[in-house]
C-alpha cells in the first residue's frame, strides 16, 4: 500500500525581513514533513522564526523563497482569495492573544466563520461546540465577560469548529497562568485525539513540547529534531529520511 502523502510539506523554504539597510533570514532551507494526525511542537528562542513558520502554514506571509505544500496544495499557487478559501475548509489557528471580536458574544465569535462560510448550521455547530470546550453556558457572554482561560477556551472553539485537518497554535498558553495554562493543553491534547486533527504547536513550554509526537527546535534558521533517545543528537531535519 502507497504511503499517504504528508498534511504539510516545505521544500528549501526561506523567509527574510528587510532591516535597515540589510535583510534579515528568519528561515534558511527549511526542509520538513508533517503526517496528518500527529502532533509536532516547533521551539526555540524569541525572534527565531516560530511564528513565522506558523504564518507561512497558514499562507498568511508569503516565502522569500522554496515551497509550501499543504494537504497536497502547493501554496504558491493560490492567489489571496484561494489562501482564503483553504484555511476556511480545512486550516484553524489559535493565537496566543486570543483575537476575539470584542462587539460578539462567545457563540457569535465561533459560529462567524461558518456563517461567512455560507452554513446553515452555524449557530448549532458553534453551540456544539462550546459545550464540547466547557462553556455551555457562557454562550452570550462577551470577551470582556470572559477570563483570559475563557477567551482561549472560545479561540479553541473558533479554529475548529469547522473540523479543519490541520490546527496551528502559536503560544495558546502564553498569557494564561499556570493552572488555566495546564487545563488549555489538556484541552487541546484531548480535541486533537478526539477530530482527528494535525496539531503544530509553537511554544517556549518545554514540558508541553515534550507531550508532542516530535518536537522541532529552530536555531539559526534551520530545523532540528530533539534528541532521539538511542543517539542522543539532535538531527538536522533536512537530513531525516523522507
Amino acid at each position: 500500500m502507497p504511503t499517504p502523502p504528508p498534511l504539510i510539506e516545505t521544500h528549501d523554504l526561506s523567509m527574510s525581513y528587510p532591516l535597515a539597510h540589510t535583510r534579515v533570514d528568519v528561515l534558511r532551507g527549511v526542509n520538513l514533513r508533517i503526517e496528518a494526525g500527529t502532533r509536532v511542537a516547533i521551539a526555540g528562542p524569541s525572534g527565531s522564526g516560530k511564528t513565522s513558520l506558523l504564518l507561512l502554514f497558514s499562507g498568511l506571509e508569503r516565502p522569500s523563497g522554496g515551497r509550501v505544500v499543504i494537504d497536497g496544495v502547493d501554496l504558491a499557487t493560490l492567489d489571496a482569495d484561494g489562501l482564503a478559501d483553504l484555511r476556511r475548509d480545512r486550516i484553524g489557528i489559535v493565537f496566543q492573544s486570543f483575537h476575539l471580536l470584542a462587539s460578539l458574544s462567545a457563540l457569535d465569535n465561533v459560529a462567524l466563520p461558518l456563517q461567512m462560510a455560507g452554513r446553515r448550521d452555524a449557530r448549532d455547530a458553534a453551540r456544539a461546540m462550546l459545550a464540547r470546550v466547557g462553556l455551555a453556558d457562557r454562550l452570550t457572554h462577551y470577551p470582556s465577560q470572559l477570563s483570559g482561560g475563557e477567551q482561549q477556551r472560545v479561540a479553541i472553539a473558533r479554529a475548529l469548529v469547522h473540523r479543519p485537518r490541520l490546527l496551528l497554535a502559536d503560544e495558546p498558553t502564553g498569557n494564561l497562568d499556570d493552572q488555566t495554562a495546564e487545563s488549555v493543553r489538556e484541552l487541546l491534547f484531548e480535541l486533537n485525539h478526539d477530530l482527528g486533527t494535525t496539531l503544530v504547536l509553537v511554544t517556549h513550554d518545554l514540558e508541553f513540547a515534550a507531550r508532542c509526537d516530535r518536537v522541532l527546535r529552530l536555531h539559526d534558521g534551520k530545523l532540528h529534531e530533539t534528541p532521539a533517545p538511542a543517539t542522543g543528537e539532535a538531527r538536522d531535519v533536512h537530513a531525516l529520511p523522507a
